[in-house]
């Protein structure tokens, strides 16, 4: 399944629960829609074509991930608040994520309701269910990692009284409870084949990111080595080939992206200079030059090493260099949708999770469980190694100056694909649960940096003011 394609009929029945507008789930009751195999492919199907939603991973998902962070600035105003960290209740990556997250979310809730109880292959039925909790636990850690704790709806709503739509907000703990649950019952019931889909192994290797985020090691690295002990998925022998996303062997699940209005990538003619983007504008997430410096300070690093001319620029294979200037296409721009811009209908997929971020997260469990160096050193680096550089030297490490170097490759190595801002917000976390753990930035810092004050109310987004206007039993996040 490389590019998705949508049944009108399964969107009119899975189309939006909109928890701002508030719009009842059918137009054609589920009842009489979940009958068959086919119709249960069809609504999986539309729960797939929910993730390339513009809060999600075509655009709003991605600016949230690196914006606020030291990865990428910008002169355009759309993204002004997320480089501020000024958002407020009415930013609109503020309300798209959320916005997005459950329409995703309403739809994952249908099929988990109604697809057991169509009369189809039993195999394919488990399938599917265990894919849609990939889906729903994926859309629910988004959630709760930036709003803390949401209302925890595992029902699709399906009417538009006060009753179905007003609900109070669940903890962040069970919040998070439930994305584990969700991915648990994923990694034992989705494909188990590599097949463009959700996967036991996806399910798994986000699952180690969430543990990971919770700072349950064990669970983290019991997560990874899943992941890591599944021979179908290896890492690129080069970097630069990983892009554009093409579900290579590193893939372990990325939003599939047809080129057509029905399932398209806005973020090349985001990101890119013009040419080869379709015109000239502030572009969004610029790398900034302590990024850009920091990937070049080590020149065998192929992640950040000059390879030659391409449109645009000098392609460094994560950035291009549109070279010295003011205009708007000229600098480093950001280089990991390198393909057809298309008018905003790009076909390039985006990356949700690839396998050398599973070999970092075990890197980093191991060495805060207090593994043996070596343990931690295989995993770090196998990711060196790929990039060009020579092996961190085991003599004289500690755990501290493992965990400053995996830091390090986690933002050399995953740099734009959106995740920055969600490590920091970790590392803030860490450092707050164990003074001892220091990081060498966090979300924290980058909050005083910016806004003059360690603002911890800041290490959340607010809830959307529509949510609040339309949700009489919800509460907002303190500070906002």
């Amino acid at each position: 399944m490389k590019k998705i394609f949508i049944p009108v009929f399964a969107l009119m029945l899975l189309g939006s629960c909109n928890v701002l507008d508030k719009e009842p789930l059918p137009t054609v009751s589920p009842v009489t829609f979940f009958k068959t195999g086919d119709d249960a492919e069809a609504a999986i199907t539309a729960v797939y074509d929910a993730l390339q939603g513009t809060g999600l991973w075509s655009q709003d998902l991605i600016v949230a991930g690196e914006m606020p962070s030291d990865n990428c600035t910008s002169a355009n105003g759309d993204v002004g608040p997320m480089e501020r960290l000024a958002w407020t209740p009415t930013t609109s990556q503020v309300n798209n994520i959320f916005r997005d997250c459950y329409i995703g979310i309403n739809r994952a809730n249908a099929v988990i309701k109604y697809v057991g109880g169509i009369s189809m292959p039993g195999q394919r039925r488990d399938e599917i269910l265990g894919e849609a909790y990939f889906v729903r636990g994926l859309l629910y850690f988004n959630l709760v990692k930036l709003y803390g704790g949401v209302p925890l709806r595992l029902e699709p709503t399906e009417s538009g009284t006060p009753q179905a739509v007003s609900m109070p907000r669940a903890s962040a703990e069970a919040v998070y409870a439930q994305v584990v649950s969700d991915l648990t019952q994923a990694a034992e019931k989705a494909p188990a084949a590599k097949n463009n889909r959700a996967s036991r192994a996806a399910a798994s290797a986000i699952l180690a990111r969430v543990q990971l985020t919770q700072r349950q090691w064990s669970q983290a690295l019991a997560a990874a080595n899943a992941v890591l002990a599944n021979k179908t998925y290896s890492l690129n022998s080069s970097f630069k080939s990983l892009f554009p996303a093409n579900n290579a062997a590193e893939s372990l699940f990325e939003i599939q992206n047809s080129g057509a209005t029905d399932g398209n990538n806005i973020l090349p003619d985001l990101l890119l200079p013009n040419p080869p983007a379709t015109y000239s504008f502030p572009k969004f997430n610029i790398p900034t030059q302590e990024l850009v410096q920091l990937g070049l300070s080590d020149p065998a690093d192929k992640r950040w090493a000059a390879i030659g001319p391409v449109s645009g620029g000098i392609d460094h294979a994560s950035y291009v260099d549109g070279g010295p200037g003011t205009g708007n296409d000229n600098g480093p721009f950001v280089y990991k949708w390198p393909g057809n811009p298309n008018a905003f209908n790009s076909p390039d997929n985006t990356y949700v999770i690839r396998l050398a971020e599973v070999y970092l997260t075990y890197a980093e469990a191991a060495n805060e469980l207090g593994n043996p160096a070596s343990d931690v050193l295989e995993k770090l680096n196998a990711v060196r190694r790929r990039a060009g550089l020579a092996d961190f030297p085991a003599a004289g490490a500690t755990k501290e100056s493992l965990r400053a170097e995996i830091d390090k490759q986690r933002r050399l190595e995953l740099a734009f694909e959106g995740e920055r801002w969600y490590d920091l917000l970790r590392y803030a976390r860490h450092t707050q649960a164990d003074p001892s753990a220091r990081h060498a930035k966090t979300a924290l810092d980058m909050i005083e940096q910016i806004r003059g004050t360690r603002d911890a109310n800041y290490l959340l987004f607010p809830i959307p003011q529509g949510e609040l206007n339309n949700n009489a039993q919800i509460s907002q996040n303190p500070g906002y």
